[in-house]
């Protein structure tokens, strides 16, 4: 798919992101509209499914049929089936009238079956016989109606092991999942985070009427590290929780920390880090996105000081800037959480690995800050987002 159709199709399902992944999905969706199969939509609560049943419905055939969209675990076991298929007068004590079900209304368009995974057994056997043969029957009725029905299914549960547990049929899952389309997860998509909040944000704004939140660099960092157990909705949640509720527009890691439950920062900083479970408090896990904040901007300073001595053509002095400092440090790579690290001699655990790097960041980063405010342990402190008494206990630990 040429990029300009990619980024039209974004535009017109309000699609925020340039995620590898989720291209292709968009791309997949693309490419099974002009067909009849079925389609699985697979991912965790939150991440955007219901847009790829619409995009598929709008570039098939159907375009112009009916499209409706069933939340299947909205709907009371008792009246599920009623509701896909339609009933006949006095088919149950409330049926006072007879009733067309979906599968019939929607005849010669497009089912959104949200929530699959939730229907019951005996409904799934009936949605079984309408996929494989296009037929069904009203409840109180024998008599065997014809559907032509696309169907799209979607569910965050995890179907093999639904069907391990006896909860779902492993024959419908083979028929819906003729197509599967696996909608990552936004911690998948660090990339976009960014982008989804700051859209958020501006729209929030203009529906309130006030100025727009900032983030600083530091408290980006902080929101792509978040594990985001709720995914796009909760990302728009805490956009709108903040835009509403605090006065101050420049948004740093102290004030997001507020929004974002500490649990799921340990499960953010454990997959992005590679840090060690144990816990850490959240004062020091903020100071450790600051830490890092720092030494981005650092290193995007040393590159640009590096450019310019290279347009001067003084690359003979860079390389001995380079063989002199190299001996004493290791430095690892920025984008990866960078850490500098001293060399050791013996071969340590992974986890003490961890701690040290850690520590040597903390140490580094303490040190260069005191430096640059002069020796003074209050501007520090408020630099770094500590407080001063766990500041001077820092300073106390590594000998500064």
């Amino acid at each position: 798919m040429e990029q300009k159709d990619l980024q039209r199709i974004k535009q017109q399902f309000s699609i925020i992101g340039n995620n590898a992944q989720l291209n292709r999905d968009i791309e997949i969706a693309v490419q099974v509209a002009l067909t009849d199969l079925s389609v699985l939509i697979t991912g965790e609560s939150g991440v955007g499914k219901e847009h790829f049943p619409k995009i598929i419905h709008q570039n098939s055939p159907r375009k112009h049929g009916p499209y409706f969209a069933i939340n299947c675990g909205a709907i009371p076991e008792g009246t599920i089936d009623a509701e896909l298929f339609g009933h006949t007068k006095g088919a149950f004590t409330d049926a006072k009238s007879e009733r067309k079900g979906y599968f019939e209304i929607a005849d010669g368009g497009t089912l959104f079956l949200d929530e699959v995974g939730e229907l019951p057994l005996p409904t799934q056997a009936r949605l079984l016989r309408v996929l494989e043969t296009g037929e069904f029957i009203r409840m109180g009725s024998s008599e065997v109606q014809k559907t032509n029905v696309r169907v799209v299914a979607a569910t965050n549960l995890n179907i093999p092991k639904a069907i391990e547990e006896g909860r779902f049929r492993e024959d419908l899952y083979y028929r819906l999942n003729t197509i599967e389309i696996k909608v990552p997860a936004l911690r998948e998509r660090k990339e976009d985070i960014p982008l989804l909040f700051r859209k958020f944000v501006v729209d929030f704004a203009e529906k309130y009427r006030m100025p727009a939140i900032r983030l600083t660099d530091e408290a980006t960092e902080m929101l792509k590290s978040y594990y985001w157990q709720g995914n796009v909705r909760q990302l728009k949640n805490v956009a709108q929780r903040i835009s509403l509720i605090e006065k101050f527009r420049e948004i740093t890691p102290d004030i997001l920390a507020h929004y974002l439950p500490a649990h799921q920062m340990q499960r953010g900083l454990a997959l992005v880090g590679n840090t060690s479970q144990k816990e850490m408090p959240v004062e020091e896990l903020k100071m450790l996105y600051n830490m890092i904040g720092m030494m981005k901007r650092e290193m995007d300073m040393m590159k640009e000081q590096l450019a310019a001595l290279q347009q001067q053509d003084a690359h003979s002095s860079i390389q001995e800037d380079i063989m002199e400092w190299e001996p004493k440090k290791k430095v690892l790579d920025i984008d990866e959480v960078a850490v500098v690290a001293d060399e050791e001699t013996e071969t340590p655990t992974e986890e003490t690995k961890t701690d040290l790097k850690l520590s040597n960041l903390e140490r580094d980063t303490i040190q260069k800050a005191l430096l640059k405010n002069g020796g003074n342990r209050k501007a520090t402190a408020v630099e770094l987002g500590l407080s001063e008494r766990t500041l001077y206990r820092k300073i106390k630990d590594y000998g500064l």
